[in-house]
């Protein structure tokens, strides 16, 4: 009869486990603490065919930030973080080659003061870049892709800004 009522009593035990794990709805994600010049907060991108790794990308005002852009999917992808008009020059300018292989070319570029941060990566490759956030006060920033109908078949997520 012991042995029953041990039985009994582990079955209610990981009962009470089980449900303990399963019913708790996820928490509020937590504040990032920002970067500095001598230490960015790392921030991991991973890009595949039209779509990126987080749906959104959480960046402080002006902290500085090393990004890990990681392509897994097998077309050529880039990230371009800027605001609209960012984005507009960098569909512009990759339109005119939509003919060309995959990819952008070395001649694809915009005015400086639209570019915004963009970085290349072709498949299966990783590139790392440093990049401080523009201060509060400026327009919504987005992460996009503008290799030729990338940005049109949804490659874009928004950046959204956290409180230190």
């Amino acid at each position: 009869m012991p042995a029953v009522v041990a039985s009994v009593a582990c079955a209610v035990l990981g009962l009470a486990v089980l449900a303990g794990c399963a019913a708790a709805p996820p928490g509020p994600t937590p504040v990032p603490i920002p970067g500095t010049v001598d230490r960015p907060r790392e921030v991991n991108i991973i890009a595949r065919e039209y779509t990126y790794d987080p749906s959104t990308v959480d960046l402080v005002p002006g902290e500085t930030v090393l990004f890990h852009i990681v392509n897994a999917g097998l077309d050529v992808h880039e990230v371009v973080i800027g605001d609209a008009t960012t984005q507009d020059a960098w569909e512009a300018a990759e339109a005119e080659v939509a003919g060309a292989p995959p990819g952008p070319t070395p001649l694809v570029s915009v005015p400086a003061e639209r570019a915004g941060l963009r970085v290349v990566v072709t498949s299966g490759q990783r590139v790392d870049a440093v990049w401080t956030v523009p201060a509060r006060g400026t327009p919504a920033l987005v992460v996009g892709c503008h290799i030729p109908g990338h940005w049109a078949r949804g490659m874009q997520v928004a950046v959204r800004f956290a409180a230190p």
